[in-house]
């Protein structure tokens, strides 16, 4: 059994073929799937597909790329929506100095709204990370995330960034990248993770593994994942599936 603990299977590159996709990926093994939603129009969504499929659960959040977006109400509607029985987590939210699409001190007030709304609430946090590392960890502790914890979603930092995000209640989360030939840091990072806190994900349809890279990536994937994965680690295909799966159960809170 997989989880994938980070998908967009709600994304329009599913369109023409998204129930298909999402149980092929259930028939092969894959049966816990979280899928995110991030601003307003994924939220409701991802939120169809939880209730769709007993196997398919939802984060919900507001992207670091949308924070210019985010009214008033948005955070209040996260809130009421955390209610929901299928709703997991507060995600995705973070930093992103990649895309320059929010300005950075509006991306810092978002995410510190949310971290305070998933202290309040009791849910954990799905972090997105990209080119912001020593931003992201730093509202982290000010803003005491440690009392919830969470994932460090498709982590692509330093063993010194996970450890720092582990000390703060974090589990670390790796996708597609770990099968790329050239993506040394985030294996080196993998095989030093302590096992429960180790989740395995494909973000799809982006950051497609191995063999696939350039096509659209699927939640069906993770498998992918989880061999590179157990390669790395030097364990059985089987128990790394088991451990990564317990590991989702207990964080989130699945059936």
């Amino acid at each position: 059994m997989f989880t994938d603990t980070h998908t967009h299977m709600n994304a329009p590159e599913f369109d023409g073929d998204r129930d298909e996709a999402i149980e092929r990926a259930y028939a092969n093994g894959v049966t816990r799937i979280v899928n995110i939603g991030f601003n307003r129009e994924t939220i409701p969504t991802s939120l169809a597909l939880a209730e769709k499929y007993p196997y398919v659960y939802t984060a919900v959040g507001w992207h670091p790329q949308d924070a210019i977006t985010m009214e008033p109400g948005d955070l209040d509607w996260i809130e009421e929506l955390t209610r929901h029985e299928k709703v997991v987590a507060i995600g995705e939210i973070g930093l992103d100095y990649y895309w320059d699409t929010s300005p950075k001190d509006v991306q810092h007030r978002v995410f510190r709204e949310q971290i305070r709304l998933a202290r309040k609430v009791g849910l954990p946090i799905i972090i997105h990370n990209r080119d912001a590392h020593e931003d992201v960890v730093r509202i982290l502790r000010e803003e005491k995330a440690a009392e919830v914890g969470g994932i460090m979603h498709c982590f692509s930092g330093s063993w010194e960034t996970a450890k720092l995000c582990l000390d703060m209640n974090f589990h670390i989360s790796f996708g597609g990248p770990i099968t790329f030939k050239n993506a040394k840091q985030p294996k080196e990072v993998l095989k030093q993770v302590p096992l429960d806190r180790l989740l395995i994900e494909t973000d799809a349809p982006y950051l497609t593994p191995h063999p696939y890279r350039g096509k659209r990536n699927e939640t069906d994937y993770v498998r992918l994942v989880a061999e590179a994965a157990a390669e790395l680690r030097g364990m059985p295909l089987e128990e790394l599936a088991a451990v990564t799966t317990r590991n989702a159960i207990e964080l989130l809170k699945l059936k």
